[in-house]
Protein backbone atom coordinates (compact mmCIF):
# COMPACT_ATOMS: atom_id res chain seq x y z
CA UNK A 1 0.00 0.00 0.00
CA UNK A 2 1.42 3.39 -1.05
CA UNK A 3 0.93 5.87 1.83
CA UNK A 4 2.48 8.94 0.27
CA UNK A 5 0.82 12.18 1.48
CA UNK A 6 -2.09 13.26 -0.70
CA UNK A 7 -2.03 16.68 -2.35
CA UNK A 8 -5.20 18.50 -1.25
CA UNK A 9 -6.12 20.02 -4.59
CA UNK A 10 -9.32 21.60 -3.23
CA UNK A 11 -7.04 23.94 -1.28
CA UNK A 12 -6.13 25.57 -4.59
CA UNK A 13 -9.66 25.79 -6.02
CA UNK A 14 -12.67 25.23 -3.75
CA UNK A 15 -15.09 25.44 -6.69
CA UNK A 16 -13.41 22.77 -8.81
CA UNK A 17 -15.59 19.67 -9.25
CA UNK A 18 -13.65 17.73 -11.89
CA UNK A 19 -9.97 16.88 -12.14
CA UNK A 20 -7.51 14.09 -12.80
CA UNK A 21 -5.24 12.17 -10.44
CA UNK A 22 -3.03 9.10 -10.32
CA UNK A 23 -3.91 5.91 -8.45
CA UNK A 24 -1.32 4.99 -5.83
CA UNK A 25 -3.13 2.03 -4.24
CA UNK A 26 -6.40 0.14 -4.25
CA UNK A 27 -7.24 -2.18 -1.34
CA UNK A 28 -9.94 -3.56 0.93
CA UNK A 29 -9.79 -2.10 4.42
CA UNK A 30 -10.14 -4.13 7.63
CA UNK A 31 -13.77 -3.02 7.96
CA UNK A 32 -14.51 -4.48 4.54
CA UNK A 33 -14.76 -1.20 2.69
CA UNK A 34 -12.93 -0.73 -0.61
CA UNK A 35 -10.53 2.21 -0.74
CA UNK A 36 -8.51 4.19 -3.25
CA UNK A 37 -5.39 6.23 -2.50
CA UNK A 38 -4.53 8.94 -5.01
CA UNK A 39 -1.62 11.30 -5.47
CA UNK A 40 -4.00 14.28 -5.27
CA UNK A 41 -7.70 14.86 -4.70
CA UNK A 42 -10.44 17.46 -5.02
CA UNK A 43 -12.63 15.43 -2.64
CA UNK A 44 -12.91 17.12 0.75
CA UNK A 45 -12.50 14.58 3.58
CA UNK A 46 -14.78 14.73 6.59
CA UNK A 47 -13.34 16.99 9.26
CA UNK A 48 -13.50 20.44 10.79
CA UNK A 49 -17.21 20.01 11.38
CA UNK A 50 -17.84 19.48 7.66
CA UNK A 51 -19.05 16.22 6.04
CA UNK A 52 -17.04 14.66 3.24
CA UNK A 53 -17.66 15.10 -0.45
CA UNK A 54 -19.14 12.25 -2.45
CA UNK A 55 -19.04 11.49 -6.16
CA UNK A 56 -17.18 8.99 -8.32
CA UNK A 57 -13.92 8.30 -10.12
CA UNK A 58 -13.35 6.47 -13.39
CA UNK A 59 -10.60 5.89 -15.91
CA UNK A 60 -10.51 7.88 -19.18
CA UNK A 61 -12.08 4.95 -21.07
CA UNK A 62 -14.93 4.86 -18.53
CA UNK A 63 -14.78 1.07 -18.26
CA UNK A 64 -14.87 1.22 -14.48
CA UNK A 65 -16.69 3.51 -12.06
CA UNK A 66 -15.81 3.72 -8.36
CA UNK A 67 -18.56 5.47 -6.38
CA UNK A 68 -17.01 7.54 -3.57
CA UNK A 69 -19.26 7.32 -0.50
CA UNK A 70 -16.94 8.58 2.24
CA UNK A 71 -13.58 10.38 2.37
CA UNK A 72 -11.22 10.49 5.37
CA UNK A 73 -7.86 12.10 6.07
CA UNK A 74 -5.29 10.36 8.28
CA UNK A 75 -1.67 11.42 8.77
CA UNK A 76 -1.70 13.39 5.53
CA UNK A 77 -3.21 10.55 3.47
CA UNK A 78 -6.73 10.80 2.02
CA UNK A 79 -8.71 7.54 1.87
CA UNK A 80 -11.55 7.40 -0.68
CA UNK A 81 -14.02 4.71 0.44
CA UNK A 82 -16.74 3.33 -1.78
CA UNK A 83 -17.87 0.62 -4.14
CA UNK A 84 -17.89 -0.24 -7.82
CA UNK A 85 -20.94 0.64 -9.87
CA UNK A 86 -20.44 -2.40 -12.10
CA UNK A 87 -19.20 -5.94 -11.51
CA UNK A 88 -16.46 -5.75 -8.89
CA UNK A 89 -14.45 -8.53 -10.51
CA UNK A 90 -14.42 -6.78 -13.88
CA UNK A 91 -13.66 -3.36 -12.36
CA UNK A 92 -10.79 -4.43 -10.13
CA UNK A 93 -9.07 -5.93 -13.17
CA UNK A 94 -9.12 -2.46 -14.73
CA UNK A 95 -7.40 -0.73 -11.79
CA UNK A 96 -3.66 -0.31 -12.02
CA UNK A 97 -1.27 1.63 -9.83
CA UNK A 98 0.11 4.79 -11.45
CA UNK A 99 -2.95 4.86 -13.70
CA UNK A 100 -4.50 8.26 -14.42
CA UNK A 101 -8.16 8.57 -13.48
CA UNK A 102 -10.87 11.23 -13.58
CA UNK A 103 -12.48 12.61 -10.43
CA UNK A 104 -16.06 13.90 -10.28
CA UNK A 105 -17.38 15.56 -7.10
CA UNK A 106 -21.12 15.76 -6.44
CA UNK A 107 -21.64 19.49 -7.04
CA UNK A 108 -24.97 19.77 -5.25
CA UNK A 109 -23.59 18.25 -2.05
CA UNK A 110 -20.37 20.32 -2.22
CA UNK A 111 -22.37 23.51 -2.71
CA UNK A 112 -24.61 22.83 0.29
CA UNK A 113 -21.69 21.89 2.54
CA UNK A 114 -19.73 24.97 1.46
CA UNK A 115 -22.68 27.28 2.08
CA UNK A 116 -23.27 25.79 5.54
CA UNK A 117 -19.59 26.02 6.45
CA UNK A 118 -19.27 29.63 5.28
CA UNK A 119 -22.45 30.54 7.17
CA UNK A 120 -20.85 29.29 10.38
CA UNK A 121 -17.88 31.61 9.86
CA UNK A 122 -20.29 34.42 9.10
CA UNK A 123 -21.71 34.12 12.61
CA UNK A 124 -18.19 34.49 14.03
CA UNK A 125 -17.91 37.82 12.21
CA UNK A 126 -21.34 38.98 13.35
CA UNK A 127 -20.51 38.53 17.04
CA UNK A 128 -18.66 41.85 16.98
CA UNK A 129 -21.62 43.63 15.42
CA UNK A 130 -24.02 42.59 18.19
CA UNK A 131 -21.77 43.12 21.19
CA UNK A 132 -20.70 39.49 21.66
CA UNK A 133 -17.05 39.82 20.69
CA UNK A 134 -16.05 38.45 24.09
CA UNK A 135 -17.25 34.97 23.06
CA UNK A 136 -14.32 32.79 21.96
CA UNK A 137 -14.93 30.60 18.88
CA UNK A 138 -14.85 26.88 19.57
CA UNK A 139 -15.96 23.94 17.47
CA UNK A 140 -18.50 24.05 14.68
CA UNK A 141 -20.90 21.47 13.29
CA UNK A 142 -21.81 22.26 9.69
CA UNK A 143 -23.81 19.17 8.74
CA UNK A 144 -27.26 19.72 7.17
CA UNK A 145 -29.09 17.90 9.98
CA UNK A 146 -28.50 20.62 12.56
CA UNK A 147 -25.60 23.04 12.04
CA UNK A 148 -24.30 25.11 14.94
CA UNK A 149 -21.27 27.02 16.14
CA UNK A 150 -20.05 26.77 19.72
CA UNK A 151 -18.35 29.50 21.74
CA UNK A 152 -16.60 29.69 25.08
CA UNK A 153 -18.49 32.16 27.23
CA UNK A 154 -22.13 32.82 27.96
CA UNK A 155 -24.90 35.29 27.16
CA UNK A 156 -27.13 36.51 30.01
CA UNK A 157 -30.52 34.74 29.87
CA UNK A 158 -32.44 37.99 29.52
CA UNK A 159 -30.45 38.84 26.36
CA UNK A 160 -30.78 35.54 24.50
CA UNK A 161 -33.88 36.35 22.46
CA UNK A 162 -32.65 39.78 21.40
CA UNK A 163 -29.18 38.52 20.49
CA UNK A 164 -30.68 35.71 18.42
CA UNK A 165 -32.62 38.25 16.36
CA UNK A 166 -29.67 40.63 16.11
CA UNK A 167 -27.35 37.86 14.91
CA UNK A 168 -29.81 36.81 12.22
CA UNK A 169 -30.24 40.39 10.99
CA UNK A 170 -26.48 41.01 10.98
CA UNK A 171 -25.78 37.77 9.11
CA UNK A 172 -28.35 38.42 6.41
CA UNK A 173 -27.09 41.97 5.99
CA UNK A 174 -23.57 40.63 5.30
CA UNK A 175 -25.00 38.08 2.85
CA UNK A 176 -26.99 40.78 1.09
CA UNK A 177 -23.94 43.03 0.73
CA UNK A 178 -21.78 40.15 -0.48
CA UNK A 179 -18.06 39.68 0.00
CA UNK A 180 -15.37 37.66 -1.71
CA UNK A 181 -14.10 34.53 0.01
CA UNK A 182 -10.57 33.30 -0.68
CA UNK A 183 -8.07 30.89 0.83
CA UNK A 184 -4.28 30.63 0.84
CA UNK A 185 -1.53 28.68 2.58
CA UNK A 186 0.70 31.31 4.20
CA UNK A 187 3.84 31.64 6.31
CA UNK A 188 2.97 31.99 9.99
CA UNK A 189 3.66 35.74 10.22
CA UNK A 190 1.50 36.54 7.19
CA UNK A 191 -1.26 34.30 8.51
CA UNK A 192 -1.03 36.03 11.90
CA UNK A 193 -1.51 39.45 10.31
CA UNK A 194 -4.35 38.29 8.06
CA UNK A 195 -6.19 36.92 11.11
CA UNK A 196 -6.07 40.28 12.87
CA UNK A 197 -3.08 39.53 15.05
CA UNK A 198 -4.41 36.33 16.55
CA UNK A 199 -3.96 32.63 15.80
CA UNK A 200 -4.95 29.58 17.88
CA UNK A 201 -2.16 28.26 20.08
CA UNK A 202 -2.30 24.83 18.40
CA UNK A 203 -0.81 26.36 15.24
CA UNK A 204 2.97 26.13 15.39
CA UNK A 205 5.02 29.24 14.61
CA UNK A 206 7.09 27.27 12.12
CA UNK A 207 4.01 26.09 10.20
CA UNK A 208 2.25 27.43 7.11
CA UNK A 209 -1.48 27.44 7.97
CA UNK A 210 -4.25 27.72 5.41
CA UNK A 211 -6.15 30.95 6.00
CA UNK A 212 -9.62 31.71 4.68
CA UNK A 213 -10.39 35.41 4.18
CA UNK A 214 -13.96 36.73 4.23
CA UNK A 215 -14.30 40.05 2.42
CA UNK A 216 -12.71 42.87 4.40
CA UNK A 217 -12.98 40.98 7.67
CA UNK A 218 -10.09 39.20 9.44
CA UNK A 219 -9.38 35.69 8.18
CA UNK A 220 -9.19 32.48 10.14
CA UNK A 221 -7.39 29.13 9.82
CA UNK A 222 -9.64 26.55 8.16
CA UNK A 223 -9.23 23.47 5.98
CA UNK A 224 -12.78 23.36 4.67
CA UNK A 225 -14.50 24.40 1.47
CA UNK A 226 -16.44 27.65 1.14
CA UNK A 227 -18.48 29.60 -1.37
CA UNK A 228 -16.76 32.21 -3.54
CA UNK A 229 -18.95 35.04 -2.21
CA UNK A 230 -21.14 35.58 0.86
CA UNK A 231 -24.11 36.21 -1.43
CA UNK A 232 -24.13 32.52 -2.44
CA UNK A 233 -25.16 31.46 1.09
CA UNK A 234 -28.73 32.66 0.57
CA UNK A 235 -31.16 33.48 3.34
CA UNK A 236 -29.99 32.48 6.83
CA UNK A 237 -31.97 31.82 10.00
CA UNK A 238 -30.60 31.73 13.55
CA UNK A 239 -33.00 29.21 15.01
CA UNK A 240 -31.84 28.98 18.63
CA UNK A 241 -29.15 29.95 21.13
CA UNK A 242 -28.39 27.62 24.03
CA UNK A 243 -26.17 28.42 27.01
CA UNK A 244 -24.86 25.62 29.22
CA UNK A 245 -21.79 25.01 31.39
CA UNK A 246 -19.94 28.09 30.22
CA UNK A 247 -20.58 27.44 26.52
CA UNK A 248 -22.90 29.10 24.02
CA UNK A 249 -24.26 27.21 21.01
CA UNK A 250 -25.79 29.13 18.13
CA UNK A 251 -27.95 26.97 15.86
CA UNK A 252 -28.64 28.12 12.32
CA UNK A 253 -30.02 27.04 8.97
CA UNK A 254 -29.92 28.27 5.38
CA UNK A 255 -32.45 28.10 2.58
CA UNK A 256 -32.26 24.88 0.51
Amino acid sequence: MDLRPTKLAYFDDMQKLQSTATILSYFQAEDGRHALLLDSTIFHPQGGGQPSDTGFVSNPDADFKFVVQDVRLKDGVVFHYGLFDYSQEVCTSKIENEQEICLFVDGQRRNLNSRLHTAGHLLDICLRNVGLAYLEPGKGYHFPDGPFVEYKGTIPPNELQNKQKELEIAANELISNGGKVSAAVLPYEEAYEMCGGSLPTYISKDSTPRIVKFGNHPGCPCGGTHVADFAEIGSMKVSQIRVKKGLTKVFYSIEP
